[in-house]
């Protein structure tokens, strides 16, 4: 059997350009004879940002600075957790329809090791570019603590053993049946399939209904994460027009499933993700009965319908579906504990395949953390976490709005979403977010630019706050922060001023 592919060692090669050229620009175009002369090939892993940074003796950043110039010429291509790899020859996609999409992340795209480490460096620095909570503050570390030690006693023999409930223990699958009544869904909790997080019951169901190169809708602007599985799963985009308040256009997604060959509709009805819009109630039920009609699968992202306890915008879109047309995915990441990932997914008509594709790929789930999450969500006081949390994210929501008010320069937009932790902002529209994000980041300060939330050329002139981490005085200085460089981005060019 031949060995699997490796990249290749990296050594110093000789600089391929003048000697005043920058030295990540030299690093690039290396790079890039190697790519051409068919050295490195299409779909080959290229060496780590780390090891680049050391054979050529620059700094990480510098070495990123390079891999990134490889990206924007289309050379090579950036995969969550794995790396970069020397692009494949890109297919030509039909007219109104992305290709896969080909971008660029300083934040969140790369590994911890890679992609963060211009960003973590040594001093303080303020990150409102996260995806998920970081303050143990915000949850109960002993109640916990207590939960996985109580199943590690208990089930002390699954350590040594496989799980062989490839759906799931029977515990945590009635818990999430239990949580659904929550969302306004009678789930059967044997249809239940336990995953490793929301993202992979995402990707399942993707890969149940979908071939590569189908078309998937999905709102605009939408989750990074769904375009970097999108991608990963060689299937294209179709992004349909999201109000910031009320969501998706159905309007819009009709006409696209009148004139493009829609395979799936992606979506978050419920806070979405980076709006934070809420379709109401009817919208919800009129979309489950357009796909339903046309037999298109809706694959429902609730993770965030929980952020609004005690309001009835609560209730998934899955609670109007009557003949399994919704695939409904969730997990408590969010709001329960970002330590234990554990996603679900009821598949309605697709269930079996679901099941057989996370069987396949050998996703079994730890049985420890999967019984300490079924007690945790049997505790009566989940509900009671979900208002203080709301709470405490609101007000912290607010006191961003007002810092924004202040320090942005005037006319920026704000989204004001009912609850979550994010906030979207609209800036002139000749302001370069990604420019603003370079400069912000070279005082340690990183957000979202709008980029990275469309497979597109659209926002370029928008940005996500996300207020998941710390939050403390050096944060809302690094706020106001952000918008005194973005105020000193306008005075410099008086055009864009006046926009």
């Amino acid at each position: 059997m031949p060995e699997p592919s490796q990249p290749p060692a990296l050594r110093p090669v000789p600089p391929v350009s003048p000697p005043d050229t920058p030295l990540y620009q030299q690093i690039a175009q290396a790079l890039a004879q190697l790519i051409h002369g068919g050295t490195l090939k299409a779909g080959q892993r290229l060496p780590s940002v780390r090891e680049t940074s050391v054979a050529h003796g620059v700094s990480i950043s510098t070495a990123l600075q390079a891999y990134r110039q490889l990206e924007e010429q289309g050379l090579v291509q950036a995969r969550p957790k794995a790396g970069y790899f020397v692009r494949r020859p890109q297919r030509i996609a039909q007219p109104g329809l992305s290709a896969p999409p080909q971008r660029s992340f300083l934040v969140e795209r790369q590994t911890r090791s890679e992609g963060f480490a211009m960003l973590h460096q040594p001093g303080d620095r303020a990150s409102f570019g996260g995806f998920a909570p970081e303050q143990s503050t915000l949850f109960d570390e002993e109640r916990l603590r207590v939960a996985i030690g109580r199943a590690s006693r208990v089930h002390r023999h699954s350590l040594t053993e496989y799980n062989k409930a490839d759906a799931g223990r029977p515990a945590l699958r009635q818990a999430v049946a239990r949580r659904a009544l929550h969302l306004g869904c009678a789930l059967d909790a044997a249809h239940i399939v336990i995953t490793a997080s929301c993202t992979q019951a995402v990707s399942l169901c993707l890969r149940a209904v979908t071939q590569p190169g189908d078309v998937v809708a999905l709102e605009s602007p939408t989750f990074f994460g769904y375009l970097d599985l999108i991608e990963s799963l060689g299937l294209r985009v179709l992004e349909i027009p999201t109000h910031p308040a009320t969501g998706l256009s159905l309007p819009a997604l009709e006409l696209a499933l009148d004139t493009q060959p829609v395979k799936a509709v992606l979506a978050a009805p419920t806070l979405s993700n980076p709006l934070g819009s809420v379709m109401p109630m009817n919208a919800k039920q009129k979309l489950v009965k357009l796909l339903a009609q046309r037999r298109v699968p809706l694959i429902e992202d609730v993770v965030f319908n929980d952020l609004l306890a005690g309001d009835e915008r609560r209730k998934a879109a899955k609670s109007f579906d009557t003949d399994g047309n919704v695939m409904v995915c969730g997990s408590f990441a969010k709001t329960l504990t970002p330590g234990i990932r554990l996603g679900w997914v009821e598949a309605g008509r697709w269930r079996d395949s679901v099941a057989s594709h996370k069987r396949l790929q050998g996703a079994a789930t730890p049985v420890v953390l999967e019984e300490a999450l079924a007690d945790l969500l049997n505790q009566g006081s989940y509900e009671a976490h979900l208002r203080r949390l709301t709470t405490y994210m609101n007000q912290r929501r607010n006191e961003a709005r007002r810092l924004i008010a202040h320090h942005f320069p005037p006319g920026t937009k704000v989204s004001n979403p009912p609850s979550g932790d994010t906030l979207w902002l609209e800036l002139a529209p000749d302001l370069s977010a990604m420019e603003l994000f370079r400069r912000c980041a070279t005082e340690g300060i990183t957000f979202g630019p709008g980029e990275f939330f469309t497979a597109t050329d659209r926002y370029r002139h928008c940005l996500r706050l996300n207020f998941s981490g710390p939050w403390t005085t050096l944060e809302m200085q690094a706020l106001a922060r952000i918008g005194e460089i973005a105020r000193q981005m306008l005075q410099e060019n008086p055009e864009k001023k006046r926009a």
